[in-house]
């Protein structure tokens, strides 16, 4: 139970979609609990909230910056620039947590929580931690051990926090409501998105930023692909002319018809929640917040990890969802127009499958994940 009607809460993480998404669908949750209690809550956010800071705003977060510095385990001479940076945005997260002074900070990591973890530990501020990968991050690693509760998204995670004292509860990656405010028929969805909603449709992501390399690859083989299915094509914003100028040039031999089967958009907002629900199958990257929407959606996919991910977490997500029997895993490095053309023919070409692949998707997502970690973060200072 929360001991006094007014609470605050002091979010941080790094400011992409994987660290911001969940914060916003654990805010929503507590923001409901405060509706319903007359809970006078008060919700911020300190770090660096890059080109998603208006969103947090307007999800009733009020957003504070803080240097932001990265944390490299090789290296790097870019550590001797970030690390007088981390020691700025400390003294910047002492004297902000003090004016704030929150009841609880909960932490999704990455770049700027660090700062800002050290300094509620400073001034004995409970902390809640929430992983979103199968390899926890560094930030998490270390923060893990000033932390009073540690949640995470894969089961195994929990490994690699044994020297913290902290208590660990597998809860999954929080997935933001609105994407399941409705139940809608995939007929519905692909017509509204102008697809034929008798013919197969791929949705292609490349994760909140789009992937250069999966755009290159999906447009080169569209020939090739097309007489199998319908694309949808999320490029990422700073992908998107370059891939529309590919389409031109690679489409030059392709029907009209073929032509029509192809959509190329720059980023989802609030049609991700259609664009999942027309798809048959999802060729993404494997960052656990795309994993979990897919989950949600119990969509088969084929998932291509980023090479180059932080310890390599991304293969590590693919590989432990790939395990449940939910999705394909393709490694970059064996991308290659023939066997990618093979397995979206052998799927599309065995629909039970396809409803297996459905099944284990829809098993391995957690849907109280925003409202199991709300009940934790209101209940920590009472512990």
């Amino acid at each position: 139970m929360v001991r006094n009607t007014r609470y605050r809460i002091l979010f941080t993480g790094g400011g992409t979609g994987g660290h911001i998404y969940p914060l916003i669908a654990v805010s929503a949750e507590l923001q409901m609990v405060a509706a319903q209690s007359g809970l006078d809550l008060h919700l911020r956010y300190l770090g660096s909230a890059g080109s998603y800071r208006q969103l947090l705003q307007d999800n009733g977060i009020k957003v504070g910056k803080i240097w932001s510095s990265k944390l490299r385990r090789y290296f790097s001479f870019k550590n001797f620039i970030d690390f007088p940076k981390f020691g700025l945005s400390l003294v910047q997260a002492l004297w902000k947590v003090f004016w704030q002074m929150p009841d609880v900070v909960f932490s999704k990591g990455g770049p700027s929580a660090l700062a800002v973890v050290l300094a509620a530990r400073f001034y004995r501020i409970p902390v809640v931690i929430h992983d979103s990968d199968a390899i926890p991050g560094l930030t998490n690693l270390i923060t893990g051990r000033y932390a009073r509760v540690i949640t995470t998204s894969f089961p195994g995670a929990k490994d690699y926090f044994r020297k913290t004292k902290a208590e660990i509860i597998n809860v999954g990656n929080p997935v933001r409501r609105y994407l399941l405010s409705e139940e809608i028929s995939q007929t519905w969805a692909k017509s509204f998105l102008g697809f034929d909603p008798n013919q197969p449709l791929i949705l292609v992501l490349g994760g909140s930023q789009g992937s250069e390399r999966i755009n290159n690859f999906i447009v080169g083989i569209l020939p090739s692909l097309l007489p199998l299915s319908q694309v949808l094509h999320q490029t990422g914003r700073g992908n998107y002319d370059r891939v529309v100028q590919a389409f031109q040039i690679a489409s030059a031999d392709i029907s009209e018809e073929l032509k029509r089967k192809y959509q190329v958009v720059d980023y989802f907002e609030k049609d991700m929640r259609i664009a999942l629900g027309a798809a048959d199958l999802v060729v993404s990257r494997a960052g656990s917040g795309s994993i979990f929407e897919i989950a949600a959606f119990g969509r088969p996919s084929i998932l291509i990890p980023l090479p180059e991910a932080a310890n390599g977490h991304q293969s590590e997500n693919a590989a432990e969802y790939s395990k449940t029997g939910a999705a394909e895993v393709i490694e970059e490095s064996n991308l290659l127009p023939h066997l990618f053309l093979n397995q979206i023919t052998g799927l599309f070409n065995d629909p039970n499958e396809l409803t297996k692949m459905s099944q284990a998707a829809f098993a391995f997502y957690k849907p109280d994940a925003a409202v199991n970690i709300a009940q934790i973060i209101l209940q920590v200072n009472a512990s």
